[in-house]
């Protein structure tokens, strides 16, 4: 069952009226309940102290599909995510607190850019919701595939399932981290941003190997690489967000296959 802490921490709004008319987000959401549990879902609802979210780039109108997105990659491997997928200590920050997941077009995957994104999706019955971006692939241009727990939280039994979503700003679940590839080294180096707040424009990097900022290259995995690898001894990388913000973070080394967590995020 999905902790309180956990749906506090997702933006699941319930706004009957058009964003520009609500200047506060409310969130509603029921904890899910096995179905043979014999238990009535609880509801649970808070009022953030925080302006209607902020989006980044044009609204697409399409429909919404029942994934299969999920974690436990049921029927498909998320795009976004290593070998195995999503390893277990990033899903409840990814998944907003509830495994609140959806996958785009490709023809909006970016080049493995829009990974770990989020997007706000507005139905055509008046339900919103945030939802990670974790996988891209072969669906309608505009439409979305979204997780279990999006399609029950807005979901009437409508046809067409009419909606549109939109780049946004990702609620708070913490600080930044970066998932370092197995294979990994000093020789070749890749690594995944997690838990991004904004959507990121580049990734730099300054190291034994590159004295000062290089940028690395983006794989359609959403890893961030670099070719000839970062060298030995301590780096610092440099994250600028879409919106301008820059967040630069220095480690004495990684692990291959190991995960840092950064003391800062996006505002």
């Amino acid at each position: 069952m999905t902790s309180v802490a956990g749906l506090l921490s997702i933006a699941m709004l319930l706004a009957g009226a058009a964003q520009a008319q609500s200047p506060e987000v409310s969130i509603e959401d029921a904890a899910p309940v096995a179905e043979d549990s014999g238990t009535a879902a609880a509801t649970f609802t808070v009022t953030l102290t925080q302006p209607t979210p902020i989006v980044y780039g044009d609204p697409h109108t399409g429909m919404y599909h029942l994934g299969p997105v999920d974690f436990a990659e049921t029927q498909w491997h998320n795009a976004c995510a290593p070998g195995g997928g999503y390893v277990t200590s990033l899903r409840d920050a990814t998944g907003l607190g509830g495994e609140y997941l959806a996958g785009v077009s490709n023809l909006y995957a970016q080049g493995g850019g829009i990974c770990d994104s989020c997007l706000l999706i507005n139905t055509a019955l008046g339900h919103s919701i945030i939802a990670r971006i974790v996988t891209y692939g072969d669906t309608g241009p505009e439409d979305l595939d979204v997780s279990p727990s999006v399609y029950a939280a807005i979901n009437e039994g409508e046809w067409p399932r009419t909606m549109t979503w939109q780049l946004v700003k990702c609620p708070d679940t913490g600080t930044l981290a970066y998932e370092f590839q197995t294979a990994s080294s000093q020789w070749w180096t890749s690594f995944w941003v997690r838990n991004q707040r904004v959507p990121i424009e580049k990734v730099e990097v300054q190291s034994q190997k590159h004295p000062t900022f290089y940028q690395l290259r983006r794989e359609t995995d959403g890893t961030l690489n670099c070719d000839d690898g970062f060298g030995t001894g301590s780096f610092t990388l440099r994250l600028t967000a879409v919106d301008g913000q820059v967040i630069t973070d220095t480690f004495p080394g990684f692990t291959p296959g190991g995960i840092l967590t950064s003391t800062q995020q996006f505002e």
